[in-house]
């Protein structure tokens, strides 16, 4: 959970030609599955396309991922730029030890959607709990249950050879022979 401070704001409504002040406020933000499907339900689009979001889409974003109760709809309008890439650093950041090694295949062109993600979490039997985890951590762990339930990857040519010279030479030094 991220917490930020929005600070104070003026607004100018035309239609009254009166000033507002919008008081600052304390948002307590999680960037989870709940907060990505209910912006793509609102947006009718993949939050996790890799395109560029205009300011409308990531300010709305940044109001899916708030768990404070009770704020002025103006607040996230008033949100600063320095302060909305502190939040999409949170939103982008790994938050898990986990790491995977580099594939050399393309990977696939299939569009991830809220909707996709708790197929894969069902898929696996993962409990519904986890869509409140911040995303990269479920989906590392949808990516650990994909590898050790998927098919085992065959070695390739030079990696058995590789692990075969190894067991040989460590088969040698137990029986202390040359050859």
């Amino acid at each position: 959970m991220l917490k930020v401070r929005v600070p104070d704001a003026d607004f100018f409504n035309n239609h009254l030609q009166e000033f507002k002040v919008v008081k600052g406020q304390v948002l307590q933000l999680e960037h989870s599955l709940i907060s990505l499907s209910r912006w793509e339900s609102k947006w009718k689009k993949p939050f996790l396309d890799g395109k560029e979001k205009t300011r409308e889409e990531s300010v709305d974003y940044v109001r899916c991922m708030s768990l404070t109760k009770g704020v002025d709809p103006l607040l996230y309008q008033s949100i600063p730029q320095a302060l909305m890439n502190k939040i999409f650093e949170y939103v982008d950041a790994q938050r898990t030890a986990t790491t995977f090694k580099k594939t050399s295949s393309k990977g696939s062109r299939e569009v991830v959607t809220s909707e996709l993600i708790y197929f894969w979490m069902i898929y696996h039997g993962i409990p519904i709990e986890c869509e409140k985890w911040h995303l990269s951590r479920l989906l590392a762990l949808i990516r650990i249950c994909d590898d050790k339930q998927g098919p085992q990857k065959k070695m390739s040519k030079n990696d058995i050879f590789n692990q075969n010279r190894a067991l040989n030479a460590a088969r040698r030094r137990q029986l202390r022979t040359s050859g």
